[in-house]
Formats: structure tokens, sequence, C-alpha cells
């Protein structure tokens, strides 16, 4: 399965247009004008994405919609790899050493999938000494492209394993919620000390 998706420039292109915005179908014309490709391109990558069924279309009058299928076994691996190399988790990862010296940084899967953020709802949270200032610039760019609010969060590594130790409702909530490592490993930021 691997060797049918990442065989193509304009099928990555697809696959990242079609993640990052899993609630909206689009027609062929659309896909072309974003990923700028050739529309027998377009419509020979579209084919083969849904012939493995990562891709689903439907009929609305007299053109053909795509979407990507969030029941796909590989949609939350997919969509992982994406969100490390656009928006915000790729801003992330590139400016790492800028940002300080982290040892965690995950994002939300909600917030890939796009839902809207409310006050109680933490897209991007990060451990370790960061310098805010930096990581404050990063975020405002990154909702400027996306005309969406990143909320965050950010706390030491010692503040972080104390309130993992005490059970702390917002940590259980970090600890819980389905997630996307940018940095760090998945067990260790799991795990009580």
């Amino acid at each position: 399965m691997l060797n049918k998706l990442f065989v193509s420039d304009v099928r990555v292109s697809i696959l990242k247009l079609l993640l990052l915005n899993p609630r909206r179908g689009f027609h062929v014309r659309a896909v072309e004008r974003q990923v700028k490709a050739e529309i027998n391109a377009v419509r020979r990558e579209l084919d083969n994405l849904f012939e493995i069924g990562l891709v689903t279309r439907r009929q609305s009058s007299n053109k053909v919609f795509y979407q990507i299928n969030i029941e796909h076994p590989f949609y939350r691996d997919l969509l992982s790899l994406v969100a490390k190399e656009e928006g915000v988790g790729a801003a992330i990862i590139k400016n790492e050493r800028k940002i300080g010296n982290i040892e965690y940084a995950v994002l939300s899967l909600a917030f890939l999938r796009g839902r809207k953020s409310t006050a109680l709802d933490v897209d991007l949270f990060i451990v370790g000494d960061v310098n805010l200032d930096i990581l404050q610039n990063i975020v405002k760019e990154e909702e400027s492209k996306t005309g969406r609010e990143i909320n965050y969060s950010v706390m030491s590594s010692q503040e972080f394993v104390n309130r993992k130790r005490t059970n702390d409702t917002f940590i259980y909530k970090i600890l819980t919620q389905s997630r996307t490592m940018l940095i760090g490993d998945e067990e260790k930021f799991c795990s009580i000390v």
C-alpha cells in the first residue's frame, strides 16, 4: 500500500490538501488550482487514491467531489505525517532550537481534523524550557496563514511531572486526548515518573 501512496509529487500535494481539510469536499478543478498541477495528473491521482479507499467521492449535479476518508486505517498516520510537514507542526519542528529546550511537543488530532477551538481546548502542548516570545510569534504567524486560532499551553518539565503525579485534571485531559507527537517519545510522555 505505501508504494502506491508516495510515488508522485502530485499525489503528495493532493494528500496534504485533503488531509488538512477533512470536512471539505473538493471538485477536480478546485484540487487542480490548489495543487497547481495538470488536470489529467490530478484526475489520475484522485482515481488512484479512490481505488485504495483513501478518498471518497460523491456526485453533486454534474460535478464529482473528493474528500479524505477519515475511516481509512491509514488516515490518522497520514494526518500525523502531514502535520509534521505543514502548518504549526512543521514550524515547531523547524524552529525547535530557537524555541528552546523542548522535551515534548504535542498537537491535538481534533485540531488537525478541523475542530474550531474553544477556550477549554489545547491544540498545541509543549513541555520544556521555552522562549515564549519566539513561540508566540510562530503561533501568530501560523494563525494568520490559516485563519484559525491555535490554543497552546507550555509548562516546565518539573511542573509537568509534578502535575502528572498528582493526577491533575488538565494533564489528564492532555494525556487522554488523541494526539500527534511532534517532539519527544510518546511512552515517556504518558508514563508517570
